[in-house]
């Protein structure tokens, strides 16, 4: 058993999430079929997870939620607002183990082998004159990216201009021998999909739905599709964050669910074990991968997103480790994780710690996303306010503009073709707005399905409102500032992903518009 460290006190943890225990109830049903249970009970020290939480408060990473499971009982669990445990959360990648599910499933029926070439399920989409090397290509290839082309061609697919997604893969160089160089293609997992849909008349989400998703009491779940109508496979698919704890737990109980053995036990251990080099050097990204799961630097596997999305699966620890954010430095985050709660686990029990209980529950009332302050008042307020600005030509379609000032939030006023969209935002604190939108003003160098929005506003100063979104069911953010002079409104824009990231410059043009008489 470890020893215990000494209480470092923490008067303050401003906007950080904080674990809720079993003590507290949760008003949803949706987390129902996870058990919890406090920290201690499972040879948790809840300090480990303070300090866990005080390491992102100063890492300057954006965490979403996380959820730590020991010997099957949830120990801990947080969302920062406007994120809640009712929302599904965007996966990028980490949709690609699910697909990973979805083959050995598929093999475990005997309709497939993982030695099966590529092109004996695609005899029309196939080239004329297949390469050496492509016609080599086995679905083992697909699930540890190793095919042999040179790079991810999903590229490629999205630029396909109305040709199949399958013929398209199947029409890229494949230069290497299949099985000899690594290359992380989210092309290949496509194909995986394509190969089931093939053999099964389905999409992934239909085949896993008697499989997988009901048995776990996965529900409300959604995934990309793409022209052809097959699910994105290597990206796309939305949960939420109970519904990938459930996905670790049952890796973790390698492939059992409830008494029942859904997945064979071989195939877990064949799909998370290393079956290729990955990346040079000493990362995470260098430990080795498995059909569609990385492996992890202290000894576990994972499977992972852009900016965050991880399940990590502790076979050593009996954990569970989920985390969602939309985080700029992936290992960085994974390091936070390794160095605060891997030393916080004990075998047996610990004893019950109610000062630290009680102050986890005290501070879940203060979780929250950082939310800029200014003013929630302007002397141009009344003036502007429900007048319309008739916006100049722009890729947006949108023809008028007007803001509504009221004292609990503003709302924003957009007209186009097809009526009139508005966006809520409360004042210097997050208001959720109903339902699922498309983009208002979509970036053009990423692709972004509709969404629930969040919104947060404040006056910056007497002339410029800025208008703060969050997209709470997938990942990333907005902000709109709009600057109001005379008779005239400029409105300019600042994406998430670029405001951290210089290769990443927003393309969007600031738009003006001119007030109506």
């Amino acid at each position: 058993m470890t020893t215990r460290r000494n209480f470092v006190k923490i008067t303050s943890l401003g906007s950080i999430g904080l674990a809720t225990l079993s003590s507290y109830k949760f008003s949803s049903a949706l987390a129902q079929n996870l058990p919890r249970a406090t920290p201690e009970s499972q040879g948790v020290d809840t300090e480990g997870i303070l300090n866990f939480l005080q390491a992102i408060q100063v890492s300057d990473l954006e965490w979403h939620s996380f959820m730590l499971l020991r010997h099957g009982k949830v120990v801990a669990e947080a969302w920062w607002k406007p994120f809640a445990p009712e929302y599904k959360h965007t996966l990028y990648s980490l949709s690609k183990s699910f697909t990973s599910t979805a083959i050995g499933f598929l093999v475990s029926e005997g309709k497939i082998s993982v030695d099966d070439p590529v092109l004996k399920f695609f005899p029309k989409e196939a080239p004329a004159t297949p390469s050496e090397n492509l016609q080599a290509m086995k679905i083992k290839n697909l699930l540890t990216m190793n095919t042999g082309q040179d790079a991810d061609t999903l590229p490629a697919l999205r630029n396909a201009d109305g040709e199949s997604w399958v013929k398209t893969f199947l029409a890229q160089p494949v230069p290497h021998a299949p099985g000899s160089h690594f290359v992380y293609n989210t092309g290949a997992t496509y194909i995986l999909g394509a190969i089931l849909h093939n053999v099964t008349g389905q999409t992934l989400e239909k085949y896993l739905e008697p499989r997988f998703f009901q048995p776990l009491g996965i529900v409300g779940y959604d995934w990309e599709k793409s022209p052809q109508g097959l699910n994105t496979a290597g990206y796309g698919l939305r949960v939420k964050t109970d519904d990938i704890a459930k996905f670790g737990q049952f890796y973790l109980q390698k492939g059992k669910w409830d008494g029942k053995q859904l997945l064979p036990e071989s195939w877990i251990e064949e799909a998370t074990s290393k079956q290729t080099d990955s990346r040079e050097g000493d990362s995470d990204w260098s430990q080795g991968y498995g059909y569609q799961f990385w492996r992890c630097k202290p000894g576990f596997y994972r499977g992972d997103g852009a900016y965050g999305q991880f399940c990590f699966v502790m076979p050593e620890q009996d954990a569970v480790l989920v985390m969602t954010s939309e985080s700029w430095d992936l290992q960085k985050s994974m390091n936070i994780a390794y160095e605060t709660l891997l030393p916080a686990f004990s075998d047996g029990t610990l004893p019950e710690d109610s000062v630290r209980q009680a102050f986890l529950k005290k501070e879940i009332s203060q979780l929250s996303l950082p939310v800029v302050r200014g003013s929630i008042e302007s002397k141009l307020a009344t003036k502007y306010s429900d007048k319309s600005f008739a916006l100049d030509k722009n890729p947006y379609g949108i023809s008028q503009l007007a803001v509504s000032f009221n004292p609990k939030n503003c709302v924003l006023k957009l007209t186009t073709s097809g009526g009139v969209e508005k966006i809520t935002f409360g004042w210097e604190k997050w208001l959720i707005n109903p339902g699922e939108s498309k983009p208002l003003f979509p970036v053009p160098t990423r692709l972004e399905s509709p969404a629930q929005i969040a919104g947060t506003a404040t006056w910056t100063d007497d002339n410029t409102l800025q208008l703060n979104t969050k997209s709470v069911t997938a990942i990333h953010g907005d902000t709109i500032t709009l600057t109001f002079a005379g008779d005239q409104v400029k409105i300019k824009f600042m994406n998430s992903v670029s405001a951290h990231s210089k290769n990443f410059p927003d393309p969007r043009p600031t738009l003006t518009g001119t007030l109506k008489a």
